[in-house]
């Protein structure tokens, strides 16, 4: 019949083979004696006697190497000592590990042995580095959204000859081209939004038909250069409306777009609208799209006021569109 004695090893074998953590015991001299079943299965050992008595500090990389040692040094004076670090598996495949190192007090009371326990991290850390990334990318974000808005209220604001009325209103809807540009951020992926559906979202609320052609390949923005591109085409397509092309029935607006040797080629044109004459005072909108849009854009933004209609033509190097 079983003794207890018997019936507490089985246990402490079955727990040591369920764990997940990888339970080592060392000498005092930092050698490898024992590793758990679990242990060999998280550390990918297929022979624990193929290492058996190796020296534990060199499975650490680099500085950690040092801290495996002073963990060591710790265990011996009879304190426990914690770490985080990078150790590759026995099969070579990386892995990120919380370690726990502790004396085994012998019965004269000094440490006989050393136990380490390591417990895989790895996902827990990269999903550390992925909030990291995203709180960083959020900041720069919010930055430059802030910058945004201050330009505009700014450049609205000096507005003088417009009656504070007409200035609420032009903020407002400048605003609310940003919160639209930014709600399409957050819904598309982290690195920003797509070009097509950025300029359909914008000029949604002034598509009459067929009046408003788009059109273009895929071409993903940065945060910023999306909400250039948002309060630019916003400016454009209520200017059309009120003044351009879209206050006459027969007006028509074209938004197009091209890739040709590596750089973006972007051209608004306005057609069947009222004639056109180059205006006295530039404004917020002839301002935002020359300045903001082709600083942000780091090319080179145009706005030619031909007699059949306004005419913007953008040049922006592919390479930094999508840049954070």
């Amino acid at each position: 019949m079983p003794t207890q004695v018997d019936k507490d090893a089985r246990f402490m074998s079955a727990v040591l083979a369920a764990s997940e953590d990888c339970i080592k015991v060392l000498d005092l001299e930092g050698r490898l004696s024992f590793m758990s079943e679990g242990g060999q299965r998280v550390m990918e050992v297929v022979d624990f006697e193929a290492i058996r008595g190796c020296a534990w500090p060199d499975f650490w990389e680099d500085a950690h190497s040092d801290e495996a040692r002073a963990a060591l040094a710790a265990a011996r004076e009879g304190r426990s000592y914690r770490f985080h670090g990078p150790a590759n598996t026995a099969a070579g495949n990386p892995r990120y590990w919380d370690v726990q190192v502790s004396p085994i007090i012998g019965s004269d009371g000094a440490p006989e042995a050393i136990l380490s326990v390591s417990r895989d991290i790895t996902e827990l850390r990269a999903s550390e580095e992925r909030y990291r990334t995203l709180a960083s990318e959020l900041n720069h974000r919010i930055k430059n959204l802030l910058a945004m808005v201050q330009g505009i209220v700014n450049q609205t604001l000096r507005q003088r000859d417009e009656p504070p009325e007409v200035a609420k209103t032009r903020l407002s809807e400048r605003l609310q081209a940003l919160g639209a540009a930014q709600d399409l951020l957050m819904s598309a992926s982290r690195h920003g939004a797509d070009l097509k559906q950025l300029v359909e979202t914008v000029l949604a609320p002034h598509r009459f038909g067929t009046r408003i052609r788009i059109s273009g390949p895929a071409l993903a923005l940065s945060p910023k250069c999306a909400l250039a591109m948002a309060l630019a085409t916003h400016e454009l397509g209520t200017n059309a409306m009120k003044y351009g092309a879209l206050s006459h029935e027969a007006g028509h607006v074209e938004a197009g777009w091209q890739i040709e040797d590596g750089e973006l080629h972007f051209r608004w044109q306005e057609r069947g609208g009222p004639p056109v004459e180059p205006p006295v005072r530039r404004g917020f909108g002839s301002q935002m799209i020359e300045k903001a849009l082709g600083s942000y854009f780091g090319g080179q933004a145009q706005t030619q006021y031909a007699p059949d209609g306004i005419v913007l033509t953008l040049r922006a190097p592919v390479a930094g569109l999508a840049e954070f």
